[in-house]
C-alpha cells in the first residue's frame, strides 16, 4: 500500500477510534464477583479491518488499546467524561500524534450516541462462561437490539457503555456504536472474551513524551 493510501486509511482509523472512545465497551470477568481494576480483551473491527482490543480500566479512567495491521490506537477517557485523548502510533506513516478533545467535542460525541429503553426477557444462555439473560434495547427510531447481560459480576461504571448503564447488568454480547468519518453511526458486534484483574502497566493511562500533542480536530497525518 502506498503512503498516500495509507494516510487516507489513517484518517479513517482516527475517526473510528474517536467513536470507539465514546462507546467505551463493556467488560466482565470470570470466577470473580467484583472487579475494580484490570484489563479486558476482545476482537472487533476498525474500518473493516480485524483488530484486537485491550481495555484497561479502573474506577476513574479507561485506556483502550486497539492493535491492527498498520499500528495501534490508544484512547484515554475518564469516568466524568471530562477528558478524551486519541493517540495514534502508525509506524508505516511515521505518525506519533495525540489528539486532545475539547469539552465541546466530547459533548457533541456523547450526544450523538443512541438512547435506549430496555425490556427484559426470559431468554437465557451461557456466553464466555457467564450466565446471561437477554434484554431488548429500543432506540428512539424504534429499532431494537438484543443485548445479553450478566449479573455474575460487577465492574466500575467506566467499564460499561453509558448508553447501556441502566440495562440492569453487565453487557457480555452486544452492539457497540462508533461514529464514522462521514458522521453516520456505525455498529460493531462485541462478545467479551476474557479479563484479568490487576493494575495496568506503567504509562498506560498517559501519553508518552515522544508523541506530538495536537487538538483532536488536527489529528491527521
Amino acid at each position: 500500500m502506498g503512503i498516500s493510501k495509507q494516510k487516507r486509511m489513517n484518517i479513517k482509523i482516527m475517526a473510528a477510534a474517536f467513536g470507539m472512545a465514546l462507546t467505551t465497551f463493556a467488560i466482565t470477568a470470570k470466577a470473580q464477583k467484583s472487579i475494580s481494576e484490570g484489563v479486558a480483551s476482545y476482537s472487533t473491527q476498525l474500518q473493516g479491518q480485524p483488530a484486537e482490543v485491550k481495555e484497561y480500566f479502573k474506577s476513574d479512567s479507561t485506556a483502550i488499546i486497539i492493535t491492527f495491521g498498520a499500528g495501534n490506537v490508544k484512547i484515554l477517557s475518564t469516568a466524568k467524561h471530562d477528558y478524551l485523548a486519541v493517540i495514534l502510533d502508525i509506524p508505516v506513516a511515521q505518525l506519533k500524534k495525540a489528539g486532545i478533545a475539547t469539552p465541546a467535542e466530547i459533548e457533541e460525541g456523547m450526544n450523538s450516541m443512541p438512547q435506549f429503553t430496555f425490556t427484559p426477557t426470559a431468554e437465557t444462555k451461557t456466553i464466555s462462561g457467564f450466565s446471561c439473560k437477554k434484554v431488548v434495547a429500543k432506540n428512539k427510531e424504534g429499532k431494537t437490539y438484543d443485548v445479553w447481560i450478566t449479573n455474575d459480576v460487577t465492574v466500575p461504571p467506566t467499564a460499561v457503555p453509558y448508553y447501556y448503564q441502566a440495562i440492569g447488568g453487565v453487557p457480555v454480547q452486544f452492539t457497540g456504536f462508533q461514529k464514522g468519518q462521514d458522521g453516520s453511526m456505525q455498529e460493531t458486534q462485541i462478545t467479551i472474551q476474557s479479563i484479568t484483574a490487576g493494575k495496568a502497566p506503567a504509562g498506560t493511562y498517559g501519553i508518552a513524551s515522544d508523541f506530538e500533542k495536537v487538538g483532536l480536530s488536527d489529528l491527521h497525518p
